[in-house]
């Protein structure tokens, strides 16, 4: 398939700059049984059945994007450089994006904060502006320094548009956040509160967290005009043991599997083997789930509206059918529904008659 099958008009008025307040006042799109019903967030409960289990991304968003300069060296000038950290290697070391990164070469040192005080030099250069950097603390000791000198790393077509300020370092957290390590937020947990989920537990509806540390080559575009030959950037999940073996009994039970966010989904389906088992999983995933793709673990999606021609537009189609999601998509715009990270949501159920 060509990435021109996924594309769609999307006016610009309906990215989404702020989230909705409170959060589960936000829109949700019910798509399944052939039908479209406009509702709220506030609504899920009435959506799913006794003894479905949702499952939630707990990775927690740290300050990722880093200001910093590149000093001169005699033979070139003095550099200002962004660095957008995406995945950990190391203790002290991250894979990131660097801008402009064709004037880093492999020894630089990058220098951040103020004062200089944070040092990272360039140990590896890949393609497209992609570096390993290596910094000069490790540990908890690098992760206090960038608290203090990171910025949160807003998606691009936010950033673009205004700068992140304080209430992000709020809004752009869901609730479950508890293990640092993403650079992007797993946004469809960012619609639930306190009182959504009271109400789903007096539903009957149970929870579980699994971890995906949401890396930066989510936003990435593809660039590939055939989407068979794109590449995704690895992320770092893990499926606890306890987890996997409360989704297969839920299963069992008669109960569905819930993924909250693309994120979810895609760690679930990489737990998940042909015969449908949720297994333990720890390590890192770069699935490409494109339409053809027969899932495994997941029954039904709810999830935030995607950019034209993205991986995670293509995955939605994979679920659901690009013709049901085009047409989704299609009544989300004409019905003005808010797009991207602090938009709405869609709740997809594919297997519905």
């Amino acid at each position: 398939m060509k990435v021109s099958d996924f594309d769609f008009h999307l006016p610009e008025r309906l990215i989404a700059l702020r989230p909705a307040q409170p959060r589960d006042s936000a829109r949700l799109l019910r798509i399944g049984g052939g039908h479209l019903d406009d509702l709220s967030v506030a609504d899920l409960p009435g959506q799913l059945r006794r003894g479905d289990v949702m499952v939630f991304n707990d990775t927690r968003v740290i300050p990722a994007r880093l200001f910093g300069v590149r000093p001169a060296d005699g033979a070139r000038g003095e550099a200002h450089v962004e660095l957008l950290l995406h995945k950990r290697e190391a203790a002290d070391a991250w894979r990131a994006f660097a801008r402009p990164g064709k004037r880093l070469r492999v020894g630089d040192v990058v220098r951040a904060g103020a004062d200089g005080s944070l040092a990272a030099e360039v140990v590896e250069k890949g393609e497209g502006g992609e570096i390993l950097v290596r910094f000069d603390r490790a540990a908890a000791e690098l992760d206090a320094a960038l608290a203090a000198l990171g910025e949160m790393p807003l998606p691009p077509y936010i950033a673009s548009k205004r700068a992140a300020d304080e209430s992000d370092l709020s809004d752009y957290q869901t609730r479950f956040a508890a293990r640092d390590g993403a650079v992007a937020a797993p946004t469809a947990g960012l619609h639930f509160t306190d009182r959504l989920m009271e109400r789903l537990a007096e539903a009957g509806i149970g929870q579980a967290t699994v971890t995906l540390h949401v890396g930066a080559g989510t936003f990435l575009p593809v660039k590939a005009e055939d989407i068979a030959d794109h590449r995704m950037h690895a992320e770092w999940g893990e499926v606890a043991p306890e987890t996997a073996e409360a989704l297969n009994r839920a299963r069992r039970d008669g109960g569905r599997i819930v993924a909250v966010g693309t994120t979810s989904l895609r760690l679930l389906e990489s737990a998940t083997g042909a015969d449908g088992v949720v297994r333990p999983f720890t390590g890192d995933t770069d699935i490409f789930i494109t339409p053809g793709y027969r899932f495994r673990a997941v029954d039904v999606l709810t999830t935030n509206f995607h950019l034209p021609k993205s991986t995670l537009f293509m995955l939605v189609s994979a679920f659901a059918g690009l013709e049901t999601m085009k047409a989704a998509y299609g009544h989300a715009v004409a019905a003005e529904y808010r797009f991207y990270s602090y938009g709405d949501a869609c709740l997809l159920f594919p297997g519905e008659a």
